[in-house]
């Protein structure tokens, strides 16, 4: 009897742990936004700067779409996820560096060459 019991038992506390888990997700995320509503709310519109904005894509970033609908309450998913896309994801998008020698200026290489011009022929032709 105790053999069939402890994988149920294995299970049930996997599932535990899955749902505290995803709990504290919304949680950590509804903390977040009542802080900034709060920082916010006098009286005017809602201005959120781009850390605000920031701080809830990363924490919004880890729900679903369909608890996103459920939970949020200052801005919609689409918002969130452009949010995150344009503030957080981009940190991670380099441009290519450029391969090979690096270009000389113009004025600069026609200095040179009146330089290297002088250097070869000191005397001129009459």
């Amino acid at each position: 009897m105790t053999a069939d019991v402890y994988p149920l038992q294995v299970l049930l506390v996997t599932l535990a742990g899955w749902i505290n888990r995803h709990q504290q997700h919304v949680i950590e995320y509804l903390v977040e936004e009542n802080r900034i509503l709060k920082g916010q709310m006098k009286g005017r519109r809602l201005r959120l700067t781009d850390d605000q904005r920031r701080r809830l894509a990363a924490k919004g970033r880890r729900l679903g779409r369909r608890l996103w609908r459920q939970v949020a309450t200052l801005v919609t998913p689409d918002t969130i996820l452009r949010w995150h896309r344009q503030l957080i994801a981009r940190k991670w998008t380099f441009t290519p560096k450029q391969t090979g020698r690096p270009g000389v200026p113009r004025q600069k290489a026609v200095r040179l060459a009146d330089a290297l011009r002088s250097i070869r022929n000191p005397w001129p032709r009459p």
